[in-house]
């Protein structure tokens, strides 16, 4: 069974990870996720330490019981350490996770300032929506008020057009003698004279 081991450190510092194989050869390998695995280095007890990249020597080495020593830890160094045995099929060590303390610390801080920034930004949304559903049930009050005013004032003009309509047919209406109102009343008029 593998299990997994956790290893905090702080930055600059050194750190020793332990492999848990009673092997002659083996390889170290580093897993960042999500990148495939990286083989460092091989560790044998009959010859010297082969790097698979050069550029590792100056920052990795084995000590005695085929433990890795990594030299001044940095932000490149976090992710999973394991050994692992030459043979086919391979045996896998525990693996041993490396973190480094501060930046553990300042993820959980950062956590708590996007959660803050969240909760804020989800707050000024609320006001802003609750703003704007008070304008809105204002604009809708003010519009039917004028729809009211508007229909109340047309049936207004239209009982007072009616009234003053009955108004004029009751009415007597008043002839004016002196005028003629039509032809043969001009006529009568006439006669009258002769």
């Amino acid at each position: 069974m593998v299990t997994l081991t956790v290893q905090l450190t702080d930055m600059g510092q050194n750190v020793t990870i332990n492999c848990d194989l009673d092997v002659q050869e083996f390889n170290w390998l580093l897993l960042k996720l999500p990148d495939s695995p990286v083989l460092m280095l091989l560790s044998s007890t009959t010859s010297a330490t082969f790097y698979y990249n050069k550029t590792l020597k100056h920052k990795y080495s084995v000590q005695s019981k085929h433990c890795l020593f990594i030299n001044n830890v940095t932000l490149d160094d976090v992710g999973l350490y394991y050994c692992v045995t030459t043979d086919t099929p391979p045996k896998y060590s525990s693996g041993t996770r490396l973190y480094i303390t501060e930046l553990t610390l300042n993820l959980e801080n950062k956590n708590h300032t996007v959660m803050k920034y969240t909760e804020q930004n989800q707050t000024n949304w609320q006001i802003i929506i609750l703003i704007s559903a008070f304008i809105n049930a204002l604009l809708i009050t003010v519009i039917v008020g004028l729809v009211k005013m508007f229909v109340l004032g047309s049936k207004r003009t239209r009982d007072n057009l009616k009234r003053s309509q009955d108004t004029h047919r009751q009415q007597p209406r008043v002839m004016d003698l002196g005028q003629p109102q039509n032809s043969s009343q001009a006529q009568v008029k006439q006669l009258r004279l002769k």
